[in-house]
């Protein structure tokens, strides 16, 4: 009885030890699973504690976008301003022209560029924009552009309503004016940027000072600031008599003159009446003829579906003043919602609007230096990284993103650095909370500087797209909005389009 007993309580004690090991065989086998998920996807909560650590990069990110930025170059680097592309003496015309279209139907347009002596240009490379519209239904469509390579251009438009169209063509910049955009913003890259320049105030027991300042400062005696959580770097010529730890407000400085007179010759900073083509060419009047009685019309959002819309969610806009906007806009249009005061910036933020019957918080915030503003506050001022780092997210999280304006005069490679970080934490963000719903605002048309340009803008905007396809999110065009719309062309766009900027957007937060 007594072995019996012994060896019932051996029995006993080996089964134990062989269920302990398997009880710890398997936690560290989760624990190993925990820690090869956060190597992978980097899962960061802000409440643990734990600095931000960023998704790894997919392979090549810059190398693989930078290839979507290529642009003809000009077949010879000297040229006379004369060799140029005229807008006055290129012309286009329908192709196969009929007197009665239908809707639905496509209108093909051939654009033959011409340089100032009237003679036909042999390359292509121009930057053209061209629109259907209709000034009695205020509707417009945009043209999609072939370049033949050879000095010819093809826009294919699509038929959408009834009634008389009008076709319009603008030359927004010739092949010789983008060269002297491209060379402007990349001949000097160890500079990072040789057009805009910011200023730093310092400020310390009454004494101040003010340097110059940007993503990279030429000399060798430079304030530089490391961002503790994205590792962005800014730096700023050191003040004679203080400390860097001095720093205090931020604001644009101005821009540097960078063009000679003959590069000034191609009107970079163009008048907007002067891009058309020659006025005889744009009124060509078409008739289109509906297959049925019935048309499809958009209505505009109504302000309770709106609010219904939003019923619950958490916004957070960021990004910069053209985003701005739609905070602006939609504080305007649901007037339940009601502005907290945070005693912040209202040009940079952060801004908070709130809705407290229906659960709405809505936030904006600029995406951080580089920013072309008023001087303002260090304090006011959070990196875009390290704002979508600090979100939870989740269902009735949505998280609205634009990257460019304030890139604009930078070389590519520039932008491509800050645009991965962003995609990282995008990355981090839905890997966390895979339901939040994450929408990319497009650039906007708008720009006619050599510091600023359109072409400049779509070059940023063909990155921006590229570098989150595939992704769970949603990029928001508003182009085309931009640019075929019946107001001037403004970097900060009307009412009538901010409505229909808005109005896209609730249709991807709330599509049913």
């Amino acid at each position: 009885a007594l072995y019996r007993l012994s060896y019932t309580h051996r029995t006993a004690g080996i089964l134990y030890i062989v269920a302990l090991y398997c009880v710890l065989w398997h936690i560290a086998l989760l624990y190993v699973y925990i820690e090869y998920l956060s190597a992978s996807y980097n899962v960061w909560r802000p409440d643990s504690g734990q600095k931000y650590q960023p998704a790894a990069p997919r392979h090549n990110f810059d190398a693989d976008l930078l290839n979507l930025s290529w642009w003809p170059d000009l077949p010879r680097k000297k040229f006379k301003f004369e060799d140029s592309t005229s807008p006055r003496k290129t012309q286009y015309h329908i192709l196969n022209k009929q007197d009665i279209y239908k809707v639905g139907e496509t209108l093909e347009v051939l654009i033959t560029a011409k340089d100032h002596m009237g003679r036909l240009k042999t390359y292509g490379g121009d930057l053209f924009r061209a629109k259907l519209h209709s000034p009695k239904k205020k509707a417009a469509v945009t043209g999609q552009i072939k370049d033949y390579g050879n000095g010819s251009y093809l826009t294919t438009f699509l038929l959408p309503w009834p009634g008389e169209a009008q076709v319009n063509v603008r030359l927004i910049h010739s092949i010789e004016a983008i060269a002297v955009l491209k060379n402007k913003r990349d001949k000097y890259p160890e500079k990072v940027s040789d057009t805009v320049y910011f200023k730093g105030y310092f400020e310390s027991h009454g004494v101040s000072d003010i340097t110059e300042c940007n993503l990279k400062v030429s000399g060798k005696d430079i304030c530089e600031y490391k961002d503790p959580v994205t590792g962005e770097i800014w730096q700023c010529v050191r003040p004679k008599k203080l400390p860097c730890d001095s720093w205090r407000y931020h604001s644009v400085g101005g821009n540097h003159k960078v063009t000679n007179s003959f590069e000034m010759g191609f009107r970079l900073w163009v008048n907007k009446e002067e891009e058309k083509l020659p006025r005889a060419l744009i009124r060509l009047i078409l008739t289109i003829f509906s297959i049925s009685d019935l048309t499809s019309k958009l209505p505009s959002c109504k302000m309770d579906d709106a609010r219904a819309c939003l019923r619950g969610r958490d916004i957070y806009m960021i990004g910069d003043s053209t985003l701005r906007q739609w905070f602006e806009y939609l504080e305007k249009f649901i007037p339940s919602l009601k502005r907290i005061d945070l005693h912040a910036s209202h040009v940079l933020g952060p801004l908070l609007a709130v809705d407290p019957d229906y659960g709405v918080a809505m936030r904006y915030r600029a995406h951080g230096l580089p920013l072309k503003t008023a001087k303002t506050l260090l304090s006011n001022l959070q990196y875009d990284t390290s704002q979508i780092a600090q979100i939870v997210g989740g269902p009735y999280t949505v998280v609205v993103i634009t990257l460019w304006a304030h890139f604009t005069s930078y070389p590519l490679d520039v932008y491509l650095q800050r645009l991965a970080r962003v995609h990282r934490a995008v990355v981090s963000l839905l890997t966390r909370s895979p339901d939040t719903t994450v929408l990319i605002k497009s650039a906007n048309t708008g720009y006619k500087m050599v510091y600023s340009s359109d072409w400049l803008s779509l070059q940023l905007d063909v990155l921006m797209r590229a570098a989150f396809k595939g992704m769970a999110v949603t990029i928001l065009d508003v182009w085309d909005m931009t640019s075929c719309h019946y107001l001037p062309d403004d970097i900060h766009p009307g009412p009538p389009v901010i409505r229909n900027e808005v109005d896209l957007m609730l249709s991807y937060i709330c599509p049913k």
